[in-house]
């Protein structure tokens, strides 16, 4: 497998890209390709001992920040990494692309570049949440602010395709993130989308999930629409980095709290351990013709390999050609109620 490296996006860039691109290849065997400037990715090359047959370097001369707006930066800053690698992909020149840069340039390129799969009418951010007992699949976290019931409903199938191919789950459980459990619950978008999953043959829908439930839901896919899967995951990391600074601060408040955390702090670690994004790696645009996947802004080596990871169980898992015969399905599904 080859995965093209956007080593300029990121706060951290490009230490964190490069570095856990040579991790993935020493972890994963995977090849990479490192777009950005030659200059500086051969100078944290020289102090590295990789497989030299498995890097190769594409320089980029242009870069688009987050100061950019989408649209135009993919068409003015054709030689930046997100636009060469999206082109990559749709020359079969990789076959997958990890970057931590712009999320709206990224997403802009993936969809414009790569393009949609036939069939499918908006794509998906997709991440991996962690709960209770594991983690659940949620789409969509920002590429959509708007969507119509049928957008949520082509969701749900490649988030359940996604945890059945990626999760190895046999027949996951499909909930809609809504504000009660009761079936006329919502906006009117909400109350349709909802009659939509329950008639939907390809997934197994369980029905509403409220916000407080998603920590703990026994759902392992939760649709919505992108404003509100946006909200949901950035209030759950605000949530966790503020609760282990409540509990850090608690500890440190007297000696007999510093001998306790002594105590209990293989298991602090274990549960901040199942919090972090970093285990997760970043966020796929499903519905589009490649992989395409968004690493945290502020991933570091970690973090970054571990969306190298995710790019290889979606490649191995081979999402895209599952999601691409979910479209023919229901398209053909759908032109016949049209005909009936």
């Amino acid at each position: 497998m080859r995965i093209a490296i956007d080593t300029m996006g990121g706060d951290f860039a490009p230490q964190a890209q490069i570095n856990g691109a040579l991790e993935s290849i020493k972890e994963l065997g995977v090849d990479v390709v490192l777009l950005g400037d030659e200059n500086v990715i051969n100078d944290c090359l020289k102090t590295k001992t990789y497989d030299k047959t498995k890097v190769s370097v594409v320089h980029c001369s242009e870069n688009i920040t987050n100061d950019d707006k989408p649209v135009i930066s993919i068409k003015k800053k054709k030689n930046s990494p997100m636009v060469l690698g999206c082109n990559m992909l749709v020359e079969g020149k990789a076959d997958a692309l990890v970057s931590s840069g712009s999320t709206g340039a990224l997403l802009t390129s993936g969809m414009l570049i790569t393009g949609r799969i036939e069939g499918i009418q908006r794509p998906a951010l997709t991440t991996v949440y962690p709960k209770t007992n594991g983690a659940t699949v949620l789409l969509d976290v920002g590429a959509n602010a708007q969507c119509k019931p049928e957008h949520i409903n082509q969701f749900a199938f490649m988030g359940y395709a996604y945890a059945k191919a990626v999760l190895n789950l046999e027949n996951p459980k499909v909930g809609l993130i809504n504000i009660g459990t009761e079936e006329k619950k919502g906006s009117q978008t909400y109350i349709d989308s909802y009659q939509m999953l329950k008639d939907n043959k390809f997934i197994n829908f369980i029905g509403n999930v409220e916000a407080r439930d998603i920590p703990s839901t026994e759902a392992d896919v939760l649709v919505c629409d992108g404003f509100t899967g946006n909200i949901v995951l950035k209030l759950s990391e605000g949530l966790v980095i503020h609760m282990m600074k409540l509990i850090k601060n608690s500890f440190m408040s007297s000696l007999k709290s510093k001998i306790g955390a002594l105590l209990v702090k293989s298991s602090l670690k274990s549960m901040k351990k199942s919090l972090d994004y970093e285990e997760y790696g970043g966020a796929i645009l499903l519905g589009t013709n490649g992989t395409v996947i968004k690493a945290h802004g502020s991933s570091n080596e970690k973090a970054f390999k571990n969306a190298i990871k995710q790019a290889k169980k979606i490649y191995d898992a081979d999402l895209v050609k599952s999601i691409k015969q979910f479209a023919i399905e229901n398209k053909a599904k759908n032109e016949e109620k049209t005909e009936e």
